[in-house]
C-alpha cells in the first residue's frame, strides 16, 4: 500500500465521530516529501465540525508548508468518499490541481486530479484584470 494512504488509515483511527460514526483519515504530502495528517472531528453542532482533509492543510500551512504534491483519503463507507465541497475549495486555494487518491484503506482506491472533483473553481485569477 502507498504511503500516504497508510498514513491516512492511520490518521482515520484518531478520528472524533460520535455523532456520525463516520470516520475519515487524510494525509497531505507537500513538495519536500512530509506527510501531514488530519482526521474529521465532530461537535454536536455540525457546523463546526472540521473535515480530516482540512485538519491536514491547515496542520501544513500553520508550520509553513506552501507547496503540495498529493492527498489521500481514506474512509470506511461502502463507496470512495471524495472531499467535500468545502475541503475542494480550500484545497484549490491553496494546493492547486493537486493528485487525489480515494482508499478504503485496503484493495480499493481511485486517483483523480482536484480539478476532476472541482471542474470550474472560484480562485484568485477572478480577481485580475
Amino acid at each position: 500500500m502507498d504511503a500516504l494512504v497508510e498514513a491516512a488509515a492511520r490518521a482515520r483511527e484518531r478520528a472524533c465521530a460520535p455523532y456520525s460514526g463516520f470516520r475519515v483519515g487524510a494525509a497531505l504530502e507537500d513538495a519536500e516529501g512530509r506527510i501531514w495528517t488530519g482526521c474529521n472531528i465532530e461537535n454536536a453542532s455540525y457546523g463546526l465540525t472540521v473535515c480530516a482533509e482540512r485538519v491536514a492543510l491547515l496542520k501544513a500551512l500553520s508550520e509553513g508548508a506552501r507547496a503540495f504534491r498529493r492527498l489521500a483519503v481514506v474512509t470506511a463507507a461502502g463507496a470512495l468518499t471524495p472531499p467535500c465541497g468545502a475541503c475542494r475549495q480550500l484545497l484549490w486555494e491553496y494546493a492547486g490541481d493537486i493528485e487525489i487518491i480515494l482508499s478504503d484503506g485496503g484493495a480499493r482506491s481511485e486517483t483523480l486530479r482536484l480539478s476532476q472533483l472541482l471542474p470550474r473553481p472560484f480562485d484568485a485569477t477572478y480577481f485580475r484584470p
